[in-house]
């Protein structure tokens, strides 16, 4: 049902939402006048903003994968986004016809465009949740109807965890959904880092929490890497997003610094 002057219901037309600005570094048309234009001010601290964004995407496509070629048939991709090129459910059905993804989101916008994608694909779904609530994804229908939790499960957490606050407990909310995978299923992550460029990180974050319906909370790579409790990183470890296990053609970046995002993706061990 339209909200306000138009907009989806939930959609507030004052604030930039994280979903859409992303759809619009990646050049998606599922963005709004004020998330282009907080776009334009995280463009003006960082150029390579738009560069940055294909990066962490297609770090995404490779690990996925990289799963299925390690036998994992089932994902829950939290903080999806709008849906865009290279999906989740389209690399992993492209490689395994039946394998499920569930996608979680609670912007309206992510939702109701993953909703009519998926309408016709009895293997992937979307569930409407924020992820602070990891109980309300587990325990929905659609995780239900979908994931064998006594199978490996993959859980991606893809620029997600830092929009979560310190006081909200990112690493108890992976812990959650750690603890409800069995022994052998993964986590990939990848996230915004406040140790390689500081002074950027700490304006992009000024500019999330003006603009933004989510602030940014940049970690460094200890940090980071702690997030990864109970997981076994596989190689090459949590490094910059583009260092990743990059495709044979993809060129690697002469400072990988620039790219203030690590990725990594490790396994449930006992």
């Amino acid at each position: 049902m339209p909200g306000h002057e138009g907009l989806p219901q939930g959609v507030d037309p004052d604030k930039a939402s994280v979903a859409r600005m992303y759809d619009a570094m990646l050049g998606g048309q599922h963005n709004f006048a004020i998330d282009r234009e907080a776009l334009a001010a995280f463009t003006a601290i960082d150029p390579q903003v738009r560069t940055l964004a294909r990066a962490n995407r297609a770090f995404l496509r490779r690990a996925v994968r990289f799963l299925i070629g390690a036998g994992v048939r089932q994902f829950i991709d939290l903080g999806s986004g709008i849906p865009t090129q290279g999906n989740v459910h389209e690399v992993a059905q492209e490689a395994s016809p039946g394998a499920r993804v569930i996608y979680v989101d609670n912007d309206p916008v992510a939702v109701a465009h993953s909703a009519s994608l998926l309408a016709d694909n009895p293997h992937a779904d979307i569930v409407d949740a924020d992820i602070r609530r990891p109980r309300d994804i587990l325990s929905s229908p659609q995780v239900r109807k979908l994931i064998d939790f006594e199978q490996p499960v993959a859980v991606l957490m893809i620029t997600i965890l830092h929009f979560i606050a310190p006081e909200e407990d990112p690493a108890g909310l992976v812990a959650a959904f750690r603890d409800a995978v069995p022994e052998g299923s993964w986590l990939a992550m990848s996230h915004a880092t406040n140790q390689d460029r500081p002074d950027t990180a700490a304006a992009v974050g000024k500019l999330y929490r003006s603009r933004a319906t989510s602030p940014v909370t940049a970690r460094s790579r200890d940090e980071i890497l702690a997030l990864f409790d109970g997981f076994d990183l596989v190689e090459p470890g949590l490094v910059h997003v583009p260092l990743w296990r990059p495709d044979p053609e993809a060129p690697v970046p002469d400072n990988p610094r620039e790219y203030w995002v690590y990725a990594g993706v490790g396994r449930k061990g006992r």
